[in-house]
């Protein structure tokens, strides 16, 4: 078995091996990403089932009670400065080791990482 040190490949660490290798063309960068970015809302598709039904609340189930699983599902909605949104998801198997926190930024970088692309594509729109 080989030792070998696997290349940082988060956005920062691509960011700064693109600056350190002296690439200067137009490109989508962290900052403009993070720029872009105007709201984030965080739930639980729990959340979604009870918080948002007016009135009596009617789940159809095939069987089972599942609402400790929809507490699992955490879900991301990202607002870009157009108005248009990306969502991200984060699900944990097992109750005990959920945690809120962790489930928000694992479903925020889910998110974000649907911006690159969109922004990626504009970009190439604006340089054609």
């Amino acid at each position: 078995m080989h030792n070998a040190t696997s290349p940082a490949t988060g956005d920062d660490a691509v960011e700064q091996l693109i600056k350190a290798k002296g690439l200067t063309a137009p490109r989508v960068t962290p900052q403009d990403l993070s720029d872009n970015i105007t709201e984030c809302y965080y739930f639980t598709a729990e959340d979604g089932l009870f918080g948002s039904l007016p009135g009596p609340k009617e789940v159809v189930t095939r069987g089972g009670n599942h609402s400790v699983s929809l507490s699992l599902l955490t879900f991301c909605v990202i607002v870009l400065r157009n108005g248009f949104t990306v969502t991200g998801e984060s699900a944990c198997a097992s109750p005990e080791n959920f945690d809120a926190e962790i489930g928000r930024k694992i479903a925020f970088e889910n998110a974000k990482n649907k911006i690159w692309p969109l922004m990626g594509y504009a970009l190439k729109e604006k340089l054609a």
